[in-house]
């Protein structure tokens, strides 16, 4: 027995072409064609009855009769007797002629558009505008992924993680994750950050110094929402990460480009553009793009001058782990005693980036705010999530995937830089020392945006480096990025010949 479709839905639906011309009929007609071509009824559900639309819809009952008599003979319906009425089950088969035009976007006329908002207008700064890192859905499929920020599941840690939510989904902890913790996060995993995460980058917290986030973005969204605007000057290492670039403009904060060189950006250069500065974003352990690690005395030079001149940094930490000597390097914040870096770190990006863990470490006074902005966007992280992956800590999971990684990247860093060398001598590349992946730089015929659409072509995903500096001129579409945490190891030197090749078709005669 086919089952009624609820005629709650019919006043909704009648209503959205009410602005329309037509008769009272066609619109009902209208209506259910649309319903039928759009799939939301299938072939042999029951309509309502005539009385039970019409009174849904306050019309007159006869004008719901000729509705449906229409729709039976153009084929639509059909009519059962004492039973009702009924998608004609033909439509599986092929569609009848065409009575009326289905109503929808690609098929609204003039008067269907009549009293629809113009979304352009309201959007005053569409967030898909912006320079974003583009990579595509389907980079598994491609035989040499160099891209950055993607797992690789050969080495992803299945039985431990398994382990770990099989814990977590036991009843004596399903009753500390389930229940809503508003603005509170897992005890348990606040505790593992604080004691086995924090102390390796020589940063020590109280729990109520750090919130958990999705991701580090979500971190520097709430950061920048809580303390940015369109009166904030905020300093931003150029090239540099182009979603946190894309976070502070979205709300509307001036932008100081801070260039960098092979160890990151240099203080004393910048005295004048930091003394102008509200807030500062950098990436001092492994720069992004550059891959470039801020020398100590730095560090301690950019940490007096955010005294001096009163300004607040932002430390993204986001590839902390991800050190071949396996000793992480001391983070800013180590080194901070006047509460002036905000701390971002990643839990999740060595691990599984779709996980989406994050965590923001600073004063009390700092966080307590970000905990009740966070409360407005999502209350918390999943519960869940955060139990198991605490349990993961706990278990030394975590520590011996370091270890793993940092093997696998250290082989792989080493096979990329040797293709290189031996493949692209014309290119230059920016010595790897941890992380997961290269900054190449070209000569000045070279355009890595051709490069990557020829590369990707046959096989081969790179990065254009363009994306990660603030004005897209000729100088930065020479740089591109290639990473390696999602590429096997012997994949790495047949898939640089294959990018060697798309070199050459822009190398110039002599």
């Amino acid at each position: 027995m086919p089952s009624r479709t609820p005629t709650a839905m019919w006043a909704q639906q009648f209503q959205r072409s009410s602005g329309s011309k037509k008769s009272l009929q066609d619109q009902i007609r209208q209506m259910l064609v649309a319903a039928i071509l759009d799939g939301q009824l299938v072939p042999e559900a029951a309509l309502p009855s005539s009385r039970e639309l019409a009174d849904q819809l306050g019309v007159a009952r006869n004008t719901v009769v000729l509705a449906y008599q229409m729709l039976v003979e153009e084929g639509y319906l059909i009519s059962r007797e004492r039973s009702g009425h009924f998608v004609n089950p033909d439509m599986l088969h092929g569609l009848p002629r065409f009575a009326v035009a289905p109503a929808g976007p690609c098929a609204a006329s003039d008067d269907d558009a009549i009293g629809r908002p113009n979304w352009r207008q309201r959007i005053v700064h569409p967030p898909s505008n912006q320079r974003n890192i583009v990579k595509p859905a389907n980079w598994q499929h491609y035989e040499y992924p160099f891209i950055y920020g993607q797992f690789d599941q050969s080495l992803f840690p299945t039985n431990d993680w398994r382990e770990c939510c099989m814990k977590a989904l036991s009843i004596m902890e399903i009753r500390n994750w389930a229940p809503d913790l508003i603005e509170r996060d897992d005890e348990s995993l606040i505790q593992q950050i604080r004691t086995r995460v924090l102390p390796r980058r020589g940063v020590f917290a109280a729990p109520d110094e750090i919130i958990i986030t999705n991701g580090c973005q979500q971190a520097l969204y709430l950061i920048a929402d809580l303390l940015t605007g369109e009166d904030t000057t905020v300093g931003f290492e150029n090239p540099g990460y182009p979603d946190a670039r894309n976070i502070f403009e979205n709300r509307n904060a001036r932008l100081v480009p801070l260039s960098v060189d092979q160890h990151g950006i240099a203080p004393e250069a910048l005295d004048d553009s930091l003394a102008r500065c509200d807030y500062v974003y950098v990436t001092p352990s492994h720069q992004c793009p550059t891959t470039a690690t801020m020398p100590i005395e730095r560090r301690r030079t950019l940490l007096a001058m955010a005294q001096e001149h009163d300004f607040v940094i932002v430390e993204d930490d986001y590839e902390s782990e991800n050190t071949f000597s396996g000793t992480p390097h001391p983070a800013l914040k180590s080194l901070d005693t006047a509460d002036r870096v905000i701390y971002v770190g990643s839990l999740s990006k060595t691990f599984a980036p779709g996980l989406r863990l994050g965590y923001v470490v600073g004063p009390r006074e700092l966080i307590r705010e970000l905990r009740a902005l966070r409360r407005l966007m999502v209350r918390h992280p999943v519960g869940y999530v955060q139990r198991a992956f605490a349990t993961f800590l706990a278990l030394g999971h975590h520590d011996a995937l370091l270890r793993r990684l940092a093997h696998a990247y250290r082989e792989r860093s080493q096979a990329l830089m040797a293709a290189l060398d031996a493949h692209l001598p014309q290119l230059r590349y920016v010595p790897i020392t941890g992380g997961a992946s290269s900054w190449v730089e070209g000569p000045e015929w070279l355009d890595a945006e051709r490069l990557a659409a020829d590369a990707q072509a046959v096989g081969v995903l790179i990065e254009p480096g363009s994306v990660f500096f603030m004005t897209d001129d000729t100088y930065a579409r020479r740089y591109f990025r290639m990473g390696f945490s999602a590429i096997a190891l012997e994949r790495i030197e047949p898939g640089v010949s294959a990018l060697a090749q798309c070199v050459r078709t822009q190398q110039p005669t002599v």
